[in-house]
């Protein structure tokens, strides 16, 4: 025991840099098993389009929307959730809702906000549009 106490004095920095990961490892398995949504796969979110009426909302700016996005998503910005002005999706309460991002990032936030409007069934597309285009899956280019 004593050795692992001198090993900390001289190599605080090292161990402070340890426990600090320790933390973050045990924070983030805690906010993954108290979320109120699931986050999917890919092939998953093309299970739900398929076989469960799901839909996709994609909360990315009208630019990168138009870049590239799922096909039949919904268009709706962040703000506008926010502002409870859900149009087109107001009468999906009931069916999978998939929230989609760049990065996974942005979607937490907005998936949140919709299983508190009332919403029932809301996943997000883990680590979003990047996931999407690694596994070769086919984006629709300009205006929906």
């Amino acid at each position: 025991m004593q050795e692992y106490i001198q090993f900390f004095q001289q190599n605080m920095i090292l161990s402070l840099a340890w426990v600090g990961v320790f933390v973050a490892l045990i924070l983030n398995i805690y906010k993954s098993s108290t979320a109120v949504f699931k986050e999917i796969s890919p092939s998953q979110v093309t299970h739900l389009m398929n076989r469960e009426n799901g839909i996709v909302v994609d909360i990315r700016t009208k630019d990168e929307f138009k870049q590239g996005h799922i096909t039949d998503a919904v268009h709706i910005l962040p703000s506008e959730i926010k502002a409870g002005n859900l149009v087109g999706i107001e009468k999906h309460k009931a069916d999978p809702i998939i929230v989609v991002c760049k990065t996974g990032h942005a979607a937490r936030e907005i998936a949140t906000v919709l299983v508190k409007a009332g919403f029932e069934n809301v996943s997000l597309l883990k680590n979003g549009l990047v996931a999407w285009s690694d596994a070769k899956l086919p984006l629709v280019r300009g205006k929906k």
